[in-house]
């Protein structure tokens, strides 16, 4: 587990950083002799990559799915300040499948909703950044033509100028709540207008809401996409179940400049035997029976801390044996979604991080 695969490609795009190669030893070299400060070294290999999620921009109609664009220009700030390399979400999950190995402290920008803000706010200042992004999108809104949504044109521009497009289905259902066949012709029938209007059907796909569990997970494997994605916290890397790869939600109440850092240089808490396996709860399994066997130099479970949604003090924690824990909640989850986090100090103070999100029909 965690092997490390062969070097990377140079196929991200690298913040503060040079090529590796003949090429950087001879600006280093130009740049001494100038008398200028020189570039810092690439950054070391790594297996990991942080992805983030935003949705609306400077929104006051959603404030619960919007961060002031004064914040978001935090985050390009701190990207731009160096230590972090942004790559394209196709390019991460193409790593994580072939097992290579990515740049240290690797990021990827998403942005679910297609949201009319994306175009006017987000976008000119991710392009003036020169930061890669991908987009979801759920069709219908856009065939609706719904005031504040993206129109099928914007959506060509951005995707004729680099950006990704994504699947998020047709009509933005919770998934769980659907029959197999249903789910199917969700996907496939937003796959159909991405092909009628784009010319191509995206091979990323976002579980609306975050919301899915192992027949989501199924479904959207089977329908051939590479890669799905969900909104629990967390850090993804190749042994990560890539149809429900985790991202990190950027909002006014939870994007400050602080959590952005943290987040950014969080690393995996890996971990075997996760329960529960499907994380759609019915209510024989609610609350669910959840618990994992810490992977193996990771630091001690002494120090790990776990925190549900539905309360705000660290869950207590049963140990069995050296590494395995269990966590028994005395409160079920409400109907809708509900999150489990569990964290673990690092290295260089970072911090491992391991996020589930529930869904619980009914709600």
């Amino acid at each position: 587990m965690r092997r490390l695969g062969r070097a990377a490609k140079p196929l991200t795009r690298r913040i503060g950083s040079l090529p590796a190669g003949p090429l950087l030893l001879a600006l280093l070299l130009a740049l001494l002799l100038a008398g200028l400060p020189a570039a810092p070294l690439p950054l070391a290999a790594a297996e990991s990559a942080v992805i983030f999620l935003y949705q609306r921009f400077s929104d006051p109609r959603f404030p619960s799915a919007s961060i002031d664009v004064t914040q978001f220009e935090a985050h390009l700030g701190a990207i731009a300040e160096g230590g972090f390399t942004v790559a394209p979400l196709s390019e991460v999950v193409a790593a994580f499948r072939r097992r290579d190995t990515l740049p240290e402290r690797t990021i990827a920008l998403s942005i679910d909703d297609a949201d009319a803000s994306v175009y006017a706010e987000a976008w000119p200042r991710l392009r003036k950044a020169g930061v890669p992004f991908t987009l979801f999108v759920s069709t219908d809104v856009v065939d609706a033509g719904r005031p504040g949504y993206l129109t099928w044109d914007q959506i060509r521009e951005l995707a004729a100028s680099g950006v990704t497009i994504g699947n998020q289905t047709a009509s933005q259902p919770h998934l769980p709540e659907l029959e197999h066949e249903a789910k199917s012709r969700e996907i496939s029938r937003a796959s159909q207008r991405f092909n009628e209007e784009l010319g191509f059907a995206p091979r990323l796909f976002a579980y609306p809401f975050g919301a899915y569990g192992l027949a989501d997970r199924r479904a959207v494997k089977e329908l051939g996409f590479e890669a799905a994605f969900g909104q629990q916290s967390g850090v993804g890397h190749p042994d990560a179940d890539l149809y429900g790869l985790p991202r990190f939600l950027m909002t006014d109440a939870y994007g400050s400049l602080d959590r952005f850092r943290l987040a950014a240089n969080a690393l995996p808490l890996y971990v075997d035997d996760l329960t529960p396996a499907d994380t759609v709860l019915g209510p024989a399994h609610n609350p669910p029976s959840f618990g994992f066997t810490l992977a193996e130099d990771q630091g001690t479970l002494d120090d790990l801390d776990c925190y549900a949604s539905n309360g705000t003090d660290p869950l207590r924690l049963e140990r069995l044996g050296a590494r395995r824990v269990e966590v028994r909640l005395a409160v079920p989850f409400a109907p809708g979604r509900a999150r489990i986090n569990c964290t673990l100090p690092g290295p260089d103070g970072r911090w491992r991080w391991l996020g589930l999100q529930f869904f619980i029909p009914g709600g």
